[in-house]
């Protein structure tokens, strides 16, 4: 496994978390850290254990066994101790259609139990940190996929949280929202608050995260920053190859070729990494047109974090 401390102190502290549902161990020995002004992205494919090991952390899930300490304090969901220290800010959108923007902001201040002088205060911060204040008084039924994921990030900020939790903040938005978004998140760890983030998409990991863990299987198999992950599988290239047809057959000869470290499936396309794999490239492209398959686009690419997850897990994240 690799393994990458942060010299900071932890914000979040996750030790030995174990959860079972029945036969299924959905999370196994996980534990992690995270700094004051760092942003860790948990990474693993659909089944991995994030949303458990999220709700675990966020207190509302009990573990089997295992610790969560929030800013010095354990979390528990028996008790509510702790968790002011905590933002959540689910994948599903948790905003009310009937109210505007301010509404929606005004509404969960009150449930923080906020002051009315410092809610209206901390209302009017978030807005413009969002950049929703010329839309604030709209209804959010009016407000497009992106406005919603920005005002359900600032509802998870309106308490000034030491932590926050973003899981998959960028799903379904446009691109110009979802720049938007990933500005604010580099600008909260900036401002020294702890993010653990989740997402399907590797450039956003590459782009924010200090530091990553993967997670497969209910355990975190790798952990580091993104250079000493790349770093770790070595200087291997990715080769991707659109193509249509039966492969099976030529995925079983390019997987025993010399140089050839793995071979997996991503979205109508073969990823193969290789030691030099624009030198494999036309025993790979003959072995795919010998079996009858019809080749599309081909891409060669030094290493990179897809790479490193292909690598260990078996799977492309979106699986």
């Amino acid at each position: 496994m690799i393994v990458s401390t942060t010299s900071s102190e932890p914000i979040a502290e996750v030790s030995g978390l174990h959860k079972r549902f029945g036969a299924v161990h959905a999370v196994n020995d996980v534990s992690l850290r995270i700094g004051a002004g760092e942003t860790y992205g948990l990474l693993g494919p659909n089944g991995a254990g994030k949303t458990t090991t999220i709700s675990m952390l966020a207190g509302l899930l009990e573990p089997d066994e295992g610790t969560v300490v929030v800013a010095g304090t354990p979390i528990r969901p028996r008790s509510t101790k702790g968790r002011e220290a905590i933002g959540l800010v689910p994948q599903d959108l948790a905003i009310y259609p009937d109210l505007s923007g301010e509404e929606n902001l005004s509404f969960f201040a009150a449930l923080y139990g906020m002051p009315n002088r410092e809610a209206s205060q901390r209302v009017t911060e978030i807005l413009d940190v969002i950049g929703l204040t010329d839309r604030r008084k709209d209804r959010t039924s009016k407000y497009s996929g992106g406005m919603k994921r920005r005002l359900n990030i600032g509802i998870g900020l309106l308490h000034s949280p030491r932590l926050l939790i973003l899981d998959e903040p960028t799903v379904g938005v446009d691109p110009q929202s979802r720049n938007a978004i990933l500005e604010s998140v580099e600008a909260l760890s900036g401002e020294g608050m702890a993010v653990l983030y989740t997402t399907h998409y590797m450039e956003e990991a590459e782009r924010l995260c200090d530091r990553i863990g993967i997670i497969d299987d209910g355990t975190v198999i790798a952990e580091g920053t993104t250079a000493e992950l790349t770093a770790s599988i070595g200087e291997q290239e990715r080769v991707r190859i659109e193509v249509n047809g039966q492969v099976e057959d030529a995925v079983e000869h390019i997987r025993a070729m010399d140089g050839i470290a793995d071979v997996g499936a991503d979205d109508h396309a073969l990823v193969i990494l290789a030691s030099d794999g624009s030198h494999h490239l036309p025993a790979i492209i003959g072995h795919l047109t010998d079996g009858g398959a019809q080749i599309g686009s081909i891409d060669v690419t030094r290493p990179d974090l897809e790479a490193v997850f292909l690598h260990l897990t078996g799977k492309a994240l979106r699986e």
